[in-house]
């Protein structure tokens, strides 16, 4: 069933009479309106965690020159590599971001806030396309919009990533049936700026499967896939190079494919009841065949694939929508493992989907309620008919957006500091790498060299091992000049230098690294052919690398001149 936001509602969520033109400016302007009171904690956070590789320090997004537009556009450049994806269209626009805001944080904050409201619309105008009566849509775009898993997409200021793909992979879908040009062009915009968005293509040909489109449509979705195979060269090269983790547990796969299922039950859990919403999430892989979130996650999998089968056999569109969210899951289900297995901006494609699909089945349930009642059913009174469940479905519908604002609200917050979203993760997860780094924290304020070692040990274990942030870190300052402390350092530089020799590394800024690790070994032959690698492979650090490689010679000099007049 379809219709377009100008012609009456079918169904009876909502009025009949038709839209004026303008809706999404009035809706994008009310949605904006409340976005703000429930982030405002948020918007002036500062930069933190991942911002800095992006904004703060990034080589890449400092200006925007000819020189560095042509570097970040490069498929097969070093910028691709340190961010470990291929996502030009978002570098770009950081890049854009840092010429206007410079060290203003809030500027940031408002441009995802903003994008995030026009998803919220996007998102209402496409359920209003896939036949969804106009109340039932603004109360999917209600919940999207204030859904807690979503602050940490909207809060984290370099998840403008996240935000700008869904954007555009909504507008895609959008376009998809009038405007098939151009909906190719922005699908392909949404590839450049996140990976997730290939979850649209999928989600676009259940789309057109339901409507049973034509030959043309079909050739168009052709042209999709061929973006997305090209799109996929450099960037999982890219992934490959950085972004992966090697797990031992998974060597197991039964145990792989117990954890996948887990943490597919996870989201599950937080998208109906917001339950497992923190910061930096250490879910432990399923080493038990009797684990609940597995055994959950196996029964509502298989529920939910088994109605998928049976809407898109019925060509419903219902069945794109569950397809748009397990699209969305797949990369981040832990196939492709990586250091954090579950994280609350994951949802943030998957909900679309969810709602949508649910939404369908409940304007499907009621015009069932309907007929029956037409009938005469039950003597003419139908517990699924429109008078019963409508009102009861929107007072909990709206009941559950409330709660979900109030706790959206709470944890914009904690996005004010990057400590109390530490904090938060090591409330939730006591026994994971964060919670470990707080107790060396700890640790070493009272002076507690050994404690704070075996800690920090057990962070590193956990993947939380940067070698530059151990001793960069103000808290940990105390026991920075013990020996215990640098023997530490120097196992971390240890274990970063085997993992560059092991995926290999080719960049400027791998090869500074690389130097840096083996100066904190005391390797200086090492260091310093890192460091004239580095040099000579040219780039934006060339200043900075030529500078720490004349220092590094000088001070060999001294040290070979001291040994000799000894």
């Amino acid at each position: 069933m379809q219709h377009d936001a100008a012609q009456p509602d079918r169904g009876g969520f909502g009025a009949t009479r038709p839209w004026p033109a303008g809706w999404p400016l009035v809706l994008f302007a009310m949605l904006a309106a409340l976005n703000f009171t429930v982030y405002r904690s948020a918007l002036s956070g500062e930069f933190l965690s991942d911002d800095y590789g992006y904004i703060v320090t990034s080589m890449y997004t400092s200006e925007l020159t000819t020189e560095s537009i042509l570097s970040i556009i490069d498929p097969t450049g070093p910028a691709r590599l340190y961010t470990a994806n291929y996502a030009p269209v978002h570098l770009l626009a950081t890049a854009l971001e840092r010429q206007i805001f410079a060290d203003d944080v809030r500027g940031y904050h408002w441009v995802n806030l903003l994008v995030h409201t026009a998803n919220a619309v996007l998102l209402v105008a496409l359920l209003i396309g896939s036949g969804i009566p106009r109340l039932g849509a603004l109360l999917g775009g209600l919940l999207f919009s204030l859904h807690p898993a979503n602050v940490e997409a909207v809060a984290w200021i370099s998840q403008l990533k996240t935000n700008g793909a869904l954007a555009l992979s909504l507008a895609a879908l959008l376009l998809l049936r009038r405007h098939p040009a151009w909906a190719l062009s922005v699908f392909a915009l949404a590839l450049l700026t996140k990976a997730a968005a290939a979850s649209a293509l999928p989600a676009a040909a259940a789309l057109v499967w339901a409507r049973r489109g034509s030959s043309r449509d079909w050739a168009w979705l052709g042209a999709w896939t061929l973006a997305l195979v090209l799109y996929s060269i450099p960037q999982f090269s890219s992934f490959a190079h950085l972004g992966s983790v090697d797990v031992p547990a998974y060597d197991d796969p039964w145990l792989h494919m117990r954890t996948i299922v887990s943490v597919g039950m996870r989201y599950l859990a937080m998208a109906a009841t917001s339950y497992g919403v923190s910061a930096f999430q250490e879910p432990a892989p399923v080493h038990s065949w009797v684990d609940p979130w597995w055994l959950m996650g196996l029964i509502a999998g298989s529920l939910l694939a088994a109605r998928a089968w049976i809407v898109l056999r019925r060509r419903s569109e219902e069945g794109a929508y569950w397809i748009f969210a397990a699209a969305s899951f797949v990369p981040v289900s832990q196939i492709f493992p990586f250091l954090h297995p579950v994280a609350d901006r994951y949802l943030y494609f998957i909900l679309p989907g969810l709602i949508g699909a649910l939404l369908l089945m409940g304007v499907e349930t009621l015009n069932g309620g309907v007929r029956r009642a037409s009938k005469g059913t039950n003597g003419g009174l139908d517990v699924l008919s429109p008078g019963v469940v409508i009102p009861a479905a929107m007072v909990l519908w709206l009941g559950i957006s409330v709660l979900f604002a109030l706790s959206s609200a709470e944890r914009a917050k904690l996005w004010r500091r990057e400590t109390f979203l530490l904090v938060d993760a090591a409330t939730h997860y006591p026994d994971g790498g964060t919670a470990s780094f707080l107790r060396a924290r700890s640790a070493a304020q009272r002076g507690d060299v050994e404690g704070a070692v075996a800690e920090l040990r057990a962070a590193s274990d956990r993947g939380i091992d940067s070698f530059s942030t151990l001793l960069g870190d103000a808290g940990l300052a105390p026991i920075a000049q013990t020996p215990a402390f640098q023997s530490l350092i120097r196992e971390v530089a240890g274990k970063w230098i085997d993992r560059a020799h092991a995926r290999g590394y080719s960049t400027q800024a791998e090869l500074r690294m690389l130097g840096h690790a083996h100066l904190m070994r005391e390797e200086y032959d090492q260091a310093l052919g890192a460091l004239e690698g580095a040099l000579q492979a040219g780039g934006p650090l060339r200043d900075v690398v030529a500078a720490e490689l004349e220092a590094l010679r000088d001070g060999l000099r001294v040290a070979g001149s001291a040994s000799e007049a000894e």
